[in-house]
């Protein structure tokens, strides 16, 4: 019945109360010790803090390279671009206001995935080769910037 269920025995643990004197086995101190940084109310160090020697954290050599001069470019799938007609002109502008691509990054970089139906002339900074071929094959015109 519901009204008889209880937890399984050893599920439930009560909530050690310290402080409560000496009888709960964590009186007077409550586990702190006695005096010190960290018998304090909000006391203790900050993580990786040794004492005021040199932390591992610096003692350490740092590592890795972050390459602020490098370019990242916007990305477009051929597949993507048959939304246009034939004879358009496509460049980044075009694609940032159709909302293809968010953001115009460095400049504008045409993957190859797809195949490519429209006759239109792509403006771009890069093309990889796979997309040079299949523009050339339908017949349409890459332009680099």
């Amino acid at each position: 019945m519901l009204n008889n269920l209880k937890p399984t025995e050893g599920s439930r643990k009560t909530k050690t109360r310290r402080c409560r004197g000496l009888g709960s086995g964590l009186g007077k101190n409550g586990g702190s010790g006695s005096k010190g940084q960290n018998s304090r109310t909000g006391g203790g160090v900050r993580l990786g803090f040794e004492g005021g020697q040199l932390p591992l954290f610096r003692r350490l050599p740092k590592r890795g390279f972050k390459h602020f001069g490098k370019k990242i470019y916007a990305t477009v799938n051929l597949k993507v671009l048959n939304r246009y007609n034939d004879g358009e002109v496509i460049d980044l502008t075009r694609l940032v206001s159709d909302k293809v691509i968010k953001k115009e990054f460095n400049g504008l970089k045409v993957l190859g995935e797809g195949e490519l139906t429209k006759k239109i002339t792509i403006k771009a900074n890069k093309f990889s080769e796979s997309a040079l071929e299949k523009i050339n094959k339908a017949g349409a015109k890459a332009e680099v910037l």
